[in-house]
């Protein structure tokens, strides 16, 4: 807001109240920090939501204490301030969060993952930036080799600043005797100042937000399942056998995450076949159905799909079934195909979840 005629009514303290003549000599103007300070304090006084937590902190603390230098306003002081108040804010078009962090937040999923990359980089060293904020989103398994290798008393603070439950979990993923050793060093952390938690946030920040570039954003196992759940079923075939050739542990991670009509019986909830049922076209499903039962391979897929639908809705694909026939193999792939695509849809809306493999 600009210094305009706004003016401070001085009231000294324990003394009496000044003529209004003298009283009106004695105001000055206000300065910007005394006019927020006004605008703070009148919200607060009528109970209009405000937040102020977002706000760097020495900007609060500079507000706090601007607030505890002032007494009174009359109100024509107070009328002045709110109406230049809401002309500057009648005046703004556009809003910018203001500090790299702010720019990430609105940029993130717009931009290459290079760039997104340097802008973490940039908001951690921000002199304004917590780095605590980013490494506690980071995910589990980024954070435990923190625990692991760096030494206890830097695990020690790392645990300290993340939230209980997801410090508990980090815990149990380690060894015993790390545990112990980590835990032990949380309690000699009472006398540690801020200023070198702030620096080991930031040196942890740069380490683990310190990856190359990735030029694909999933990894390769999910990458080949992808290709192998649309490709036919010989050609799938053919190259799982050369992966079990040329890398079993590849190969096993690969048949573990594959995920194909044949497989449908044993990643299917028996409830969630009716959903499934009312996205998929009357024709294909048929289809599907009509390939799947002239397979050996592929006839428990289609029994247990006709087996979770209503009595009604079964009966009548199994007509259609018997009178389409025996189809081609290529449009029988294509069917089971759009069938998976259906099911990766619930899924990925939420609708649906698939049955994961339980670990050996």
């Amino acid at each position: 807001m600009e210094n305009s005629t706004t003016e401070l009514a001085q009231f000294p303290a324990g003394q009496p109240l000044i003529p209004n003549k003298e009283r009106r000599a004695a105001r000055r103007s206000l300065t910007n920090r005394e006019k927020a300070a006004v605008i703070v304090r009148l919200m607060v006084a009528k109970g209009a939501p405000i937040s102020l937590s977002s706000l760097p902190v020495h900007i609060q603390a500079s507000l706090a204490e601007q607030m505890s230098k002032m007494r009174l306003i009359d109100r024509n002081t107070l009328n002045r301030v709110v109406a230049e108040f809401v002309a500057e804010l009648e005046e703004v078009g556009l809003s910018f969060p203001g500090g790299i962090e702010g720019a990430l937040s609105i940029m993130d999923g717009h931009i290459s993952s290079t760039a997104a990359s340097r802008l973490r980089r940039l908001a951690g060293a921000s002199s304004k930036a917590d780095p605590w904020d980013r490494i506690a989103a980071l995910p589990l398994e980024r954070l435990l080799p923190v625990l692991e290798n760096e030494s206890v008393e830097i695990a020690a603070v790392m645990l300290s600043k993340l939230a209980v439950p997801k410090a508990a979990e980090l815990v149990g993923k380690l060894a015993g005797e790390r545990a112990r050793r980590v835990a032990f060093a949380v309690s000699l952390t009472g006398n540690v100042d801020p200023e070198t938690v702030r620096r080991i946030g930031l040196s942890l920040v740069a380490e683990l937000e310190n990856l190359p570039p990735r030029a694909f954003d999933t990894g390769p196992v999910e990458r080949v399942c992808a290709i192998l759940n649309q490709a036919p079923q010989s050609i799938r075939d053919q190259v799982l056998a050369g992966l079990d050739q040329d890398d079993k542990d590849f190969a096993g991670l690969v048949r573990k995450s594959i995920f194909t009509f044949v497989h449908i019986p044993e990643r299917v909830n028996p409830r969630d076949v009716s959903k499934i049922a009312r996205i998929v076209e009357q024709s294909v499903l048929v289809t599907a159905l009509a390939a799947a039962t002239g397979s050996s391979e592929l006839t428990d897929a289609a029994t247990f799909l006709l087996g979770n639908l209503s009595q009604r809705m079964a009966q009548s694909l199994r007509e259609e079934v018997a009178e389409r026939g025996k189809v081609k193999e290529k449009d029988g792939e294509a069917a089971q195909s759009a069938v998976i695509a259906a099911i990766r849809v619930l899924e990925g809306s939420g609708e649906l979840a698939l049955i994961q493999d339980e670990e050996p």
